[in-house]
């Protein structure tokens, strides 16, 4: 293609920007915590290029890593593609090459063999690195301070996997970080690689195992005793591949799993467990031990939530049909054989956030992103397409709920969680806000202007302390992460 479609996926907070940024001293709306010191990374898929196919997808763009730096009340904003091969490959030739979204055989015969992944899912900070992610491929280091590409990463060679998950699980009191990689055999293996980095970043386990079918598992979760990897029926097919079809397909009819090991153990002590039938989930809130019993708190869906993963498995529902509600699983281990306890927590909705000291462990409140039916038309953008506009606040022992409403037609972006030192204080969160130019629907759906809100963790609903104005309409993030000052300082790449 020599232009953009004009489909959901390059529409509104979609639309292609293409630019590396660099601006200084955005203007400060209110005080920002001195607190507050470090940078806040998100990853930000972004097209270089027009696609090859008309019917390409958000998730299928480059990857670009983008950061607010906060230091002293100030803040600056950087955002640069992540040099990966794919992406250097494209700029040679000044057009794409890499067809559909996991498809190598769509791909134009030069770039045979080149690392397909573009990075743009989850920036991870581990050990004194930071790494762009995405579950298709290994991670790539970036330099924190100057958001230059450093190259892939596999500990120095230690790692076998073929892929690293967008979702690692870092303990904060071991400062541990636990990994897993699907598909880590190569295109359509079913194999899963389960691997530990020590505090330090040295990899110390590497373990694999075998799906019950071969599955997206976009995310898993921790406990003080054990790992578990939820696994839901959105499949893929190496004969669908080769016809030039989807990588995943949602199968309605076919059951979910859980695979439950001791975190320190042996693949070989893995117990699965049957879950309900045609069920989705894209990401876990946390995981935490209760005695004998898991708790497992998931965004649970009656279908997959991206439409072209329902459509290739012959399912066609409006989004605004789609059903589901913040759950929780609970299972008894120590039963000969555990069965899933199923019960609501909260509404509908996704990209949960957890301060990092309550990974693994029980916690007391999360936050997620839903939609707020009286907050106008959504705004188009995002990885289905459309865009969130409420930030929910919950705690999960007694379902209180608070929430952090947006402008009218404005979309909300996962936030972070930045803790205070301070005894008794919550801390705070950041999150980009993209706020329209002017009524809903008066002018292009990327007629907006972005800006990060800082608000407190605890008390969301009394609206942000502080604003910081871009003066930019950023393309939507995915995911992202905070880094400390100190940690910054630490870093093993330098400015």
């Amino acid at each position: 293609m020599t232009a953009f479609p004009q489909t959901i996926h390059f529409i509104g907070s979609n639309f292609p920007r293409r630019a590396e940024i660099s601006v200084r001293d955005l203007e400060v709306e209110g005080e920002i915590p001195a607190e507050i010191d470090g940078a806040f990374f998100r990853a930000v898929p972004d097209n270089a290029h027009a696609p090859m196919f008309e019917d390409d997808i958000a998730l299928n763009a480059d990857g670009m890593v983008a950061r607010f730096n906060i230091e002293g009340g100030a803040v600056d904003f950087d955002i640069k593609w992540v040099e990966t091969e794919r992406y250097q490959a494209e700029k040679t030739a000044r057009r794409a090459l890499f067809g559909r979204y996991r498809n190598p055989f769509t791909d134009d015969p030069s770039v045979a063999g080149v690392d397909r992944t573009v990075s743009n899912t989850t920036p991870v900070w581990h050990a004194g690195r930071l790494f762009m992610t995405k579950e298709d491929g290994r991670g790539y280091e970036i330099n924190p301070h100057t958001l230059e590409t450093a190259g892939k990463w596999d500990y120095y060679g230690a790692m076998k996997s073929e892929t690293f998950t967008a979702h690692p699980r870092i303990d904060a009191q071991t400062g541990e970080m636990f990994f897993f990689g699907y598909e880590a055999g190569g295109l359509c293996s079913d194999d899963i690689a389960y691997g530990i980095a020590d505090k330090d970043g040295n990899l110390i386990s590497e373990q694999w195992f075998k799906q019950p079918y071969l599955a997206t598992i976009h995310d898993f979760v921790i406990t003080e005793k054990y790992a578990i990897w939820p696994i839901f029926p959105t499949t893929a097919n190496l004969e669908r591949l080769k016809a030039g079809g989807a990588h995943w397909a949602h199968e309605q009819d076919l059951e979910s799993w859980l695979a439950i090991m001791p975190r320190y153990g042996k693949v070989e002590e893995m117990k699965w467990i049957k879950g309900p039938v045609g069920v989705s989930v894209f990401h876990e809130v946390n995981a935490y031990d209760d005695g004998d019993l898991v708790h497992i708190d998931l965004c649970l869906t009656d279908t997959n939530a991206f439409s072209f993963m329902r459509e290739a498995g012959g399912i066609h529902r409006d989004q605004r049909e789609i059903q589901g509600a913040l759950t929780r699983w609970t299972i008894d281990m120590s039963k000969d054989e555990p069965v899933i306890e199923e019960r609501p927590l909260g509404p509908p909705g996704d990209l949960p956030r957890l301060a990092d000291v309550d990974q693994g462990r029980p916690y007391n409140r999360a936050w997620y992103l839903s939609m707020n039916p009286q907050g106008g038309p959504p705004m188009p953008g995002g990885p289905v397409g459309i865009n969130f506009n409420a930030l929910m606040r919950i705690e999960p022992g007694n379902g209180r709920l608070t929430v952090l409403g947006v402008p009218p037609g404005a979309a909300i972006s996962e936030p972070v969680h930045v803790p205070s030192s301070e005894a008794g204080h919550g801390g705070w969160l950041l999150t980009v806000v993209d706020v329209p130019n002017g009524p809903p629907g008066a002018g292009p759906p990327h007629d907006y202007a972005s800006e990060l809100w800082v608000v407190l963790a605890d008390e969301i609903e009394k609206g942000p302390i502080a604003k910081v104005k871009t003066g930019l309409a950023l393309r939507s993030q995915v995911h992202g992460s905070w880094v400390s000052r100190a940690r910054l300082d630490q870093s093993k790449l330098k400015g």
